[in-house]
C-alpha cells in the first residue's frame, strides 16, 4: 500500500482522550488513538501532531470564568502540554519512538520547539508532538496545527474529531443531515461550517494546504485517509 501523503500534521483535540469520561486522559481511549497512529507510521508517513487541552482545561473552567483572556489561554497552552507528555509516553510504551516539543519554554519538563529539530526528527521517522500551540494567547489549537503544518511542509492536515467528516447540518440532531465527501475553502467559510476557526482555514487555504476532517474514533479511519480513500471530508482550494 503506497501512501497519498508523505509527510502529515494530525490536529487531535483534547476531548478525544477523554472517551467516555467527563475530562481527563482515559487510558484505553489514549491506548487506542496511539495504535492508529502507529498503523500510519508504519506505512513510512512522517507525523506531527498538535495536540489540544479541552478534557483537561474543562476541569477547572468553571474557575476561570471572568478571567483574564490571555491567563486562561496560557493556561490552556499548558494542558497541552499535559496532554503532549501523555501521549509521548502512551507511543514509548508501544514501542513507538516521538518526541514533544513545546511553544512555551519548560526545558526541565519538555523539549522547546525549533523549526529545524522538529524537521529532522520527522525526518528521523520520529513522531513530533507540538505541545502550547502557538505559544501565544488568542490563537486556537486548530491555528496551531495549520501554522505548524505550514512550517513543517506537511501534505495535509488531518483534523480528528467525533464525527466522520463534515456534515450539511448537526447528524446527531437532524437524520436528514448529508456528509460532504468534497469542500473548497470559500464553500467552508462562506457556508461556516465549522471545520476551524477562521484564522485557521484562511491560512491554510492561503498556503494551498489541504485539510481532511474525519472520525479518529472509527477504526483504521486515519490509515484511510492517509492512503487517499473516501474517508471523511477533504477541504481543498
Amino acid at each position: 500500500m503506497t501512501p497519498k501523503y508523505k509527510r502529515i500534521l494530525l490536529k487531535l483535540s483534547g476531548e478525544a482522550l477523554m472517551g467516555e469520561d467527563s475530562f481527563g486522559i482515559n487510558r484505553q481511549t489514549i491506548e487506542a488513538i496511539v495504535a492508529e497512529v502507529a498503523q500510519v507510521s508504519r506505512l513510512g508517513v512522517e507525523i506531527g501532531v498538535v495536540i489540544g487541552g479541552g478534557n483537561i482545561f474543562r476541569g477547572v473552567a468553571p474557575g476561570a470564568a471572568g478571567m483574564d483572556r490571555a491567563t486562561a489561554d496560557y493556561m490552556g497552552m499548558l494542558a497541552t502540554v499535559m496532554n503532549a507528555l501523555a501521549l509521548q509516553d502512551a507511543m514509548r510504551q508501544a514501542g513507538i519512538s516521538s518526541r514533544a516539543l513545546s511553544a512555551l519554554n519548560i526545558e526541565q519538563v519538555i523539549e522547546p520547539y525549533i523549526r529545524g529539530k522538529a524537521i529532522r526528527y520527522l525526518e528521523e521517522g520520529k513522531i513530533v508532538i507540538f505541545a502550547a500551540g502557538t505559544g501565544n494567547p488568542f490563537f486556537t489549537t486548530d491555528t496551531a496545527a495549520a501554522l505548524r503544518g505550514s512550517e513543517m511542509g506537511a501534505e495535509i492536515v488531518i483534523k480528528a474529531t467525533k464525527v466522520d467528516g463534515v456534515y450539511t447540518a448537526d447528524p446527531q440532531r437532524d437524520p436528514r443531515a448529508e456528509r460532504y465527501t468534497r469542500l473548497s475553502f470559500d464553500e467552508a467559510i462562506v457556508k461556516n461550517l465549522k471545520v476551524m476557526d477562521a484564522t485557521a482555514l484562511t491560512l491554510c487555504r492561503d498556503q494551498k494546504l489541504p485539510i481532511n476532517v474525519f472520525s479518529i474514533f472509527k477504526q483504521g479511519a486515519l490509515k484511510r485517509v492517509v492512503l487517499g480513500e473516501d474517508e471523511g471530508t477533504l477541504v481543498h482550494v
